[in-house]
């Protein structure tokens, strides 16, 4: 483990120990979601990926507004992007026992906003610090239109991903649903069309590309602070 990791999960704890008790303005924003299975599909194709593929993700926020662990968070962005060991189904991320993540934080913040972001990455996923492998800085770029219904996530060299609502056009087979749930709580989503998807995550020894593919939620959460819950490891 980094000696920039054990700073960061120090200071996590100092924070979250100097929260007062008055409630936080909740953080709210827009969230990218996209995994190596479809999500947006039919029963007999989700049953042929089970086990094979599904076993990688990336989760992004962008955060709009908002404050966690007493810290103001407003134009900052978090991903996390996780190589599990099984199909990341129904049941998201309990459905891996072994599951091994990076925390991308904005490269804008501050060492206090860093922090902050962390934590709130490894209370939306439940991850444990034994499962977190590195945290790092990039820069993001995010754009999220609702007229339209589509979103763009650049991630420095790490990830790039372009996404669109599902359509009529992309049913195979008229029983199309959105089979597998987001892999966080959103306050709204759509399930869509990953466009382009290209995730490196070098430090996971994974890379992969998922092009024109029915993989990727976009929505928007709105999240208080004093009701995320912490992995019992932390």
């Amino acid at each position: 483990m980094s000696m920039y990791r054990f700073a960061f999960f120090g200071l996590v704890a100092t924070l979250i120990s100097s929260v007062s008790a008055q409630a936080a303005t909740p953080l709210q924003g827009t969230y990218v979601e996209a995994r190596t299975c479809q999500v947006y599909t039919g029963p007999c194709f989700a049953n042929g990926e089970v086990g094979s593929t599904g076993k990688d993700a990336i989760l992004t926020w962008n955060i709009v507004a908002g404050e966690h662990a007493g810290v103001d968070l407003s134009d900052k962005s978090v991903a996390v992007i996780i190589k599990a060991s099984h199909t990341l189904g129904f049941n998201g991320l309990r459905d891996a026992d072994n599951k091994r993540a990076i925390i991308v934080v904005d490269a804008l913040a501050n060492t206090e906003e860093a922090a902050a972001l962390q934590d709130f990455a490894v209370r939306q996923t439940q991850l444990t610090a034994e499962q977190v492998a590195v945290v790092k800085k990039a820069k993001f770029k995010s754009d999220f239109n609702f007229e339209e219904l589509t979103a763009n996530v650049e991630i420095d060299d790490v990830a790039r991903l372009s996404t669109r609502k599902a359509r009529k056009g992309d049913c195979i087979c008229s029983n199309e649903s959105a089979y597998y749930p987001p892999l966080t709580k959103l306050e709204g989503f759509v399930p869509g069309v990953t466009v382009e998807g290209d995730v490196s995550a070098r430090d996971l020894g994974a890379r992969w590309s998922i092009p024109d593919s029915r993989t990727a939620y976009m929505g928007t959460f709105r999240v208080r602070s004093e009701d995320l819950k912490l992995a019992k490891s932390f």
